[in-house]
């Protein structure tokens, strides 16, 4: 995959880091799709037991930032 098609971000949700791949077009998916990856054991059992709150958190504040003009 071209680099110009992923950008990668490093987040933190909580007291937990996460590194975030955004993917700006993948065939047969919608024009923005993303992944995360957690850093160590404990971010990734927060993930998974967090899953919607995490979702809602990248959605609102790292996919869709608001840009004031």
């Amino acid at each position: 995959m071209p680099s110009k098609l992923k950008i990668n971000k490093y987040i933190k949700v909580g007291k937990h880091k996460f590194k975030l791949e955004i993917y700006l077009a993948l065939d047969g998916h919608r024009k923005l799709t993303w992944e995360i990856f957690p850093e160590n054991y404990d971010a990734c059992m927060y993930a998974f037991s967090n899953k919607k709150r995490i979702e809602d958190i990248v959605e609102k504040k790292h996919i869709h930032e608001n840009t004031k003009v």
